[in-house]
């Protein structure tokens, strides 16, 4: 018999502690007039942001516009600003705040909350830089491309991984509709919701792989939807393995539909030469866990 499980997690759970837990470190080059222009800085409720300067910070010139009850503070060390929200900040607010320097240099900046374009992710940590030709500017603006030029290099080679890969041309057919197509054949329909999002899932068997179809539904009237990641782990040991995965949008807009489907291979359910089950999670844009699907050896009998 094979058991089906789905989890709507979206409130309650966040993402495995084991995941290292990246530092988000922005460079801001200020421009030759810094006076005619505002800074946005992404913040996000009860997370630390810290603004770095090449030079000390005069406290007693240093001060937020209309923060009172959103923010915790303001706290000046040295050359380091330090804000902390005590909550998300709505869509459409915006904090003003003034960073003098001791040289009396005046640095206008718009606190604001991360959108779509972040990722929902706040800044860290900006260290802002006045010379765009002192040394710490270039090391900053060299480190950065070399940055992102590493992402951009794995990106590619797992491009051209899932170009050759069967599970992922497989799961690209059971997204656009194509069943028929594919060796796969219906096991089991679960749905879930949460507040912002509705899902029904299809859970297929195949010869060697299994595969599963979720139609996903974003409630949200703001927010845009997207996968940030998915795997597999071993219900008995935590293993864990990869799966394929295609969507048929990149993201989900409020109020529309999308479908993401996975293909897991036989070998994410073998241990020490035994069949176990396997929990397939994936996580939203945020980091979120979205849901948990219960897989079964059954799926994959050859």
């Amino acid at each position: 018999m094979i058991r089906a499980l789905l989890l709507c997690v979206l409130v309650a759970s966040v993402a495995d502690a084991s995941e290292p837990e990246k530092n988000v470190v922005r460079a801001l080059m200020l421009s030759e007039r810094p006076d005619d222009d505002t800074h946005r800085v992404h913040v996000k409720g009860q997370v630390v942001t810290t603004l770095r300067f090449e030079k000390a910070v005069d406290p007693g010139k240093t001060k937020l516009l209309g923060w009172e009850g959103r923010l915790e503070p303001l706290a000046v060390v040295r050359n380091k600003v330090i804000l902390e929200p005590l909550h998300d900040l709505n869509d459409e607010e915006g904090i003003p705040l003034v960073v003098t320097l001791v040289d009396g240099t005046e640095v206008m900046f718009l606190l604001r909350p991360p959108g779509w374009e972040q990722q929902d992710q706040p800044d860290q940590q900006v260290d802002v830089f006045k010379d765009r030709e002192g040394y710490a500017a270039m090391h900053a603006a060299l480190r950065r491309a070399l940055q992102e030029n590493g992402t951009l290099a794995e990106e590619n080679q797992r491009y051209r991984e899932e170009a050759t890969s069967e599970d992922h041309a497989l799961a690209a057919l059971l997204a656009a509709g194509a069943v028929a197509q594919t060796p796969f054949m219906i096991a089991s329909r679960i749905n879930g919701e949460d507040g912002d999002t509705r899902l029904k899932a299809t859970l297929f068997r195949g010869k060697g792989k299994a595969a599963v179809v979720v139609t996903l539904k974003n409630l949200s009237q703001k927010q845009a939807w997207s996968m940030k990641s998915a795997r597999l782990l071993s219900v008995s040991s935590g293993r864990e393995s990869t799966v394929a995965v295609r969507s048929t949008r990149p993201s989900i807009a409020p109020g529309e539909s999308g479908v993401v489907a996975f293909v897991a291979d036989r070998s994410a359910f073998l241990e020490n030469g035994k069949s176990t089950s396997v929990f397939l999670e994936f996580y939203r844009q945020d980091g979120l866990r979205q849901a948990v699907v219960q897989l079964d050896p059954e799926l994959v009998a050859e």
